[in-house]
């Protein structure tokens, strides 16, 4: 009878170290909401409702300059682009002209060497008619 009771004894501190450290680890766990919720609390009251407008304005008003700072920058992209663009355009437009007026210089002077072929023949023309007027 000895040995049962041994046994029983041993049973119960078998079981109440198993209870004792549920137990144990129950508390940690239930307690990290409300450690949460004290860290929060004690945070909270850090901070008025006027200081988080503050801080809330200050962080709007650096996040609207830096998107303005954003487009500006942009802005002078877009600029740059558009003065190469119409560099381009305009150096293009210039050779274009140079080659037109290349091409009419060449084209005036081969009409002004055919002129006077053209001329010399209304002349012969001219005088054939006042020879057949004076015939006449």
């Amino acid at each position: 009878m000895g040995k049962l009771k041994s046994y029983q004894e041993q049973i119960q501190e078998i079981v109440e170290k198993g209870i004792n450290a549920a137990e144990e680890q129950q508390k940690k766990l239930a307690s990290k909401p409300f450690d949460y919720a004290e860290k929060l609390e004690s945070e909270a009251r850090e901070y008025s409702v006027k200081s988080l407008r503050t801080r809330y304005n200050g962080y709007s008003d650096s996040l609207f300059e830096q998107l303005r700072s954003l487009n500006s920058r942009f802005g002078n992209f877009a600029a740059d682009l558009v003065a190469k663009l119409e560099k381009e355009a305009q150096d293009a437009v210039s050779e274009t002209a140079d080659e037109v007026t290349s091409v009419a210089q060449s084209a005036k002077a081969a009409a002004t060497d055919k002129k006077p072929a053209a001329r010399k023949s209304t002349a012969r023309k001219g005088a054939a008619a006042k020879k057949t007027t004076a015939s006449a």
